[in-house]
């Protein structure tokens, strides 16, 4: 940041990016003059202000908005500050988008943020992502019937709703995250194999870093429109953004002065990269401002033609800095971008209008086709990657678990997120309600070291209380970053929210905790009465390599969703990865949210194989529950025949499944309180058969 920048800060730069600075301004203002004698302002004292606010006072009366500041704060009395405000604000302009008679040219939508809160997206940007996608999926075997897209139609919201488009831009943005076997391409699709493909979406789009706990499969099936282009623009930030950091291009190290700076480049998220890299050629050109968002800094288009003009000199058109009309200026960018070969992200009108989701992808671009930089940096790359493969492997997992679980914090590294306390309380707080002590943490930024001690203690207290090992563990060890005790606490967490999921099933229950010895024999029982022979000894047994018994589980719970023609021996390497991949892609196809790779298969990473195991448990028990078996134990007989390529399996008659499911769920029961779930969950079993 400039220090000789002058204006309202907000420390979430997402959110800073969603207004200008003469309207961050002008909210401030009308903050501050709401304080009271003791210079604090509650949710209470909002609906008035808000009520006069122009985007709100065409839609809600002061009593309204009162009634939704209730449902949307647990305590109006609770203090709020101003970035507070403006999240409230964001959240009002949505339902406000939402009534009948709203703003007809937009339209609200999820975007990938550390909260996220919904904002405006105009027809503009939908434009742009449509040309994206036939950019990019134009040649797709199965797709180019339907492509390329005509941006002024809504034939995207009819396109999505069998959950092919998704499922391949999924993949665009991370190669490899989704197996295109496990995708239900028929040239027409019943209701249920759309649903697995839109459960396989999502459940893969939280894989790979997206936020989608407001977008369900219903949402996709009828193309809402806010939540489609929510979705596709996380989908295609993450795809432009995936190559800003230092395994991906070590060239950026020359960002950096010194080793302590390669640290701290290692832990920037990408966003901060991009504009670290943007400064850095400003700075070579001349420019003696810093750009510190992707919005109002660059409206004037004065920051895009230093840029261009250091990154390819030879295009540079000189009357574009002469230009006195900033709309004048931002059309000659785009056509010194055009002759470097980067196609329109955004048009000139929308440079000057300052759209963060346009000029970050087309920043984002810019970088892609020329970044300006060299591979003499003083450091070579293995001084800079310290972290080996399988600790790297095992932060992804960490780090995209935590944030699907919806906590207000987004984690971009977690090795470095984690260290002040506040975002491991609140995943504590999260899987254990009410465990954490608000009143003695301190919320981030926090500056004194003795607060993030503290917080972190709390964090040691409650895992203690909660059996986990953390012998001779202090707070001050997460401060310090101690990565090997961070990997175990964080195991510990995600392995207790999944035994927490598989014991809420088992309702009205008192009884011990669930274990590893339950999830293990529950498997092993469930692939030998479904008929199969397939059988393990425990989480590291290495037979699990070939990927054979996830494969027989799976079908157990779920005949329809296994595809036996494309399984293979799993004997060699390569069978056992088409094994691995499939597995995946097919586990959340079911409706597992699992953060694994095919790797953790094949190498039988214990940890990973269990929380797959138990993944595949819950979903199996949950589709047993009284509340839902009805609906799904019809659906799976209704389908099981209408699945394509399924090789003949062994059979399995209604009473044997009847006594397989009330042996799986009696071996959970551990006390006489149990007895009334086992007998609520086996007599609607035995319903299902003799349906």
């Amino acid at each position: 940041m400039s220090s000789g920048f002058v204006g309202v800060l907000v420390s979430d730069p997402w959110l800073q990016n969603q207004f200008t600075q003469l309207e961050l301004l002008t909210l401030h203002s009308k903050f501050v003059s709401l304080k009271n004698q003791s210079g604090k302002i509650t949710t209470d004292d909002l609906p008035p202000l808000l009520a006069t606010l122009m985007a709100l006072s065409a839609s809600f009366k002061e009593d309204e908005i009162r009634g939704m500041l209730c449902e949307l704060c647990s305590d109006i009395s609770s203090d709020v500050d101003f970035e507070e405000f403006l999240k409230i604000y964001l959240k009002l302009l949505s339902k406000a988008a939402e009534k009948p008679g709203g703003h007809k040219n937009s339209s609200s939508f999820l975007k990938a943020c550390t909260t996220t809160l919904l904002h405006t997206i105009f027809q503009s940007e939908k434009s742009s992502f449509i040309q994206h996608i036939n950019r990019y999926l134009g040649d797709d075997p199965f797709l180019k019937q339907f492509l390329p897209l005509d941006p002024d139609s809504n034939d995207l919201y009819e396109l999505v709703k069998d959950g092919v488009l998704l499922c391949k831009l999924i993949n665009v943005a991370v190669p490899g995250t989704i197996d295109e076997r496990a995708i239900n391409t028929k040239s027409v699709l019943n209701p249920w194999e759309r649903n697995e493909n839109h459960t396989l979406c999502l459940n893969s789009a939280k894989a790979i870093g997206c936020t989608v706990v407001n977008i369900g499969t219903q949402d996709l099936a009828e193309g809402r429109p806010h939540l489609v282009l929510g979705l596709i623009s996380q989908l295609i930030k993450i795809q432009l953004l995936a190559d800003l950091n230092l395994k991906k291009t070590p060239q950026l190290v020359e960002l950096v002065e010194d080793s302590d700076d390669v640290e701290e480049l290692l832990r920037l998220p990408p966003e901060k990269v991009l504009l670290k890299w943007m400064n850095f050629h400003l700075k070579k050109g001349g420019y003696k401002k810093t750009v510190s968002n992707f919005s109002a800094d660059l409206k004037d288009a004065q920051a895009y033609t230093f840029l261009l003009n250091v990154l390819a000199p030879e295009h540079c058109d000189p009357g574009t800095l002469d230009a006195k009309d900033p709309l004048e200026r931002a059309e000659l960018v785009l056509s010194h971008a055009e002759r470097m070969n980067c196609k329109r992200y955004l048009t000139a009108e929308e440079i000057v209008e300052g759209s963060p989701t346009l000029n970050l992808a087309f920043v984002a671009q810019i970088f892609h086709e020329r970044n300006g930089l060299n591979t003499d940096g003083k450091y070579s790359f293995a001084e800079m990657m310290t972290e080996d493969v399988q600790t790297s492997r095992d932060e992804r997992c960490y780090r995209l678990w935590i944030n699907s679980l919806g906590i207000d914090s987004y984690v971009n590294n977690v090795f470095e997120d984690v260290r002040n306390g506040w975002i491991l309380l609140e995943v504590l707080d999260k899987i254990s309600p009410g465990s954490v002590n608000w009143k003695h943490a301190s919320k981030p930024p926090i500056k004194m070291l003795f607060r993030k001690v503290e917080n972190c203690n709390q964090v040691v207290k409650i895992g203690k209380q909660m059996k986990f090992s953390l012998v001779n563990v202090a707070g001050n060890d997460i401060v310090q970053g101690n990565t090997k005790l961070i990997l175990g606490l964080l195991w510990q967490l995600m392995r207790f929210h999944m035994l927490q999921l598989l014991k809420s099933l088992r309702s009205r229950t008192r009884g011990k905790e669930m274990t590893d010895a339950d999830i293990l024999s529950w498997a092993n029982r469930k692939v030998r009465t479904m008929g199969r022979k397939s059988h393990i000894e425990s989480f590291k047994d290495k037979s699990l390599s070939s990927g054979l018994f996830f494969l027989d589980l799976l079908w157990a719970v779920e005949p329809r969703v296994v595809n036996w023609n494309l399984v293979t021996k799993g004997e060699t390497d390569d069978e056992k990865r088409l094994n691995a991949t499939y597995i995946v892609s097919v586990a959340r196809k079911l409706g597992c949210s699992v953060f694994l790779l095919p790797e953790d298969i094949l190498e039988v990473n214990q940890k990973m194989i269990l929380i797959l195991t138990a993944s595949i448990m819950y979903w199996s028990l949950q589709r047993r529950s009284p509340e839902s078996s009805d609906s799904s134990s019809t659906q799976s007989t209704t389908t099981t025949c209408t699945s394509t390529g399924e090789s003949p399996a062994p059979s399995v008659t209604e009473e044997e499944e009847v006594s397989s499911l009330r042996g799986e769920v009696s071996s959970l029961a551990v006390n006489d309180n149990d007895a009334d779930a086992v007998s609520d969950i086996t007599t609607v079993s035995e319903e299902t058969a003799i349906e």
